[in-house]
């Protein structure tokens, strides 16, 4: 079996959809979603709210560390529990965006 090289956690470029969903507060979630996506904005991250959740990309850490502070902005806001449905993606034989995804289905339907 042939190994390449790895790449270090600040070279891996990643594609994830997150939904926080806080527990423990009222039935309408839009108060605590806003905060996160100005976090997400003031990141300078590619990022795209849709209807149940977020898309973002980076890399690895800078990602990462975005979703950690929405968790310890909501905590800080007093939500006791978070619970975070995290999907990714990586790839390394070709370098992609949420756009080159879109519009690689999109030229399909055409």
């Amino acid at each position: 079996m042939q190994v390449t090289a790895s790449l270090g956690p600040a070279d891996m470029h990643v594609i994830v959809d997150f939904t926080v969903v806080p527990v423990g507060v009222e039935v309408s979630l839009s108060e605590y979603i806003a905060p996160c996506e100005r976090i997400l904005q003031e990141s300078g991250l590619a990022y795209e709210l849709h209807a149940n959740g977020t898309n973002v990309e980076g890399e690895w850490e800078h990602v990462f560390a975005a979703i950690r502070r929405c968790h310890e902005t909501l905590h800080a806001m007093g939500v006791p529990r978070l619970h975070t449905d995290i999907k990714l993606g990586t790839c390394t034989d070709r370098s992609q965006t949420m756009i080159d995804k879109v519009t690689s289905v999109r030229k399909k339907l055409s």
